[in-house]
């Protein structure tokens, strides 16, 4: 499960959105890279969950990942149903990378590629290029171990992205 990921931070889920954080209740030199492997991750076990156990031939579940870094406001909203919740540019601007991704894909602000270039460097990063951001205007974005989303959608099997970042993983061992 990836609640049980020790480098991430579940904050919370809305309908088909779940949003987790690092480097937030401890301090974390490397949390972009965590992000990004966590990102991996929840691409890897969506591939591998049927959406209806019932009728296999349905396929798997297919998701959107997009990430951002930047400082981030945190409290606890409501007294009868008290949650945590993180406030800030940081947050909507994570929220647009997820929402302007594509399935299967990981989708970052050019923020969080400089970083994943110094705590990553081993990790793909690709230009997307500029695109228009709802908000926040133009912005140059990155897709993210862009190598294995391509083949997953050349071959139009999504579980496909499994095997070939667990190829990858063996590679760097």
């Amino acid at each position: 499960s990836l609640d049980l990921l020790p480098f991430s931070f579940k904050v919370e889920t809305i309908g088909d959105a779940y949003m987790a954080v690092t480097n937030l209740t401890k301090d974390q030199p490397d949390h972009c890279k965590r992000i990004a492997e966590f990102a991996i991750d929840a691409i890897r076990v969506a591939n591998q969950t049927l959406i209806d156990k019932d009728d296999p031939k349905r396929g798997f579940v297919n998701i959107r990942v997009g990430f951002h870094s930047g400082p981030v406001v945190s409290n606890v909203v409501g007294s009868r149903n008290p949650r945590f919740c993180l406030f800030g540019d940081t947050v909507n601007t994570a929220s647009r990378m997820e929402s302007n991704s594509s399935v299967n894909r990981i989708h970052c602000s050019i923020t969080s590629a400089e970083l994943l270039r110094e705590q990553h460097p081993s990790l793909k990063l690709n230009p997307r290029g500029t695109i228009e951001v709802k908000g926040k205007g133009e912005m140059k974005t990155f897709w993210v171990n862009e190598d294995a989303a391509v083949k997953s959608q050349r071959d139009g099997s999504s579980r496909s992205i499994f095997k070939i970042l667990k190829k990858g993983k063996k590679s760097k061992a």
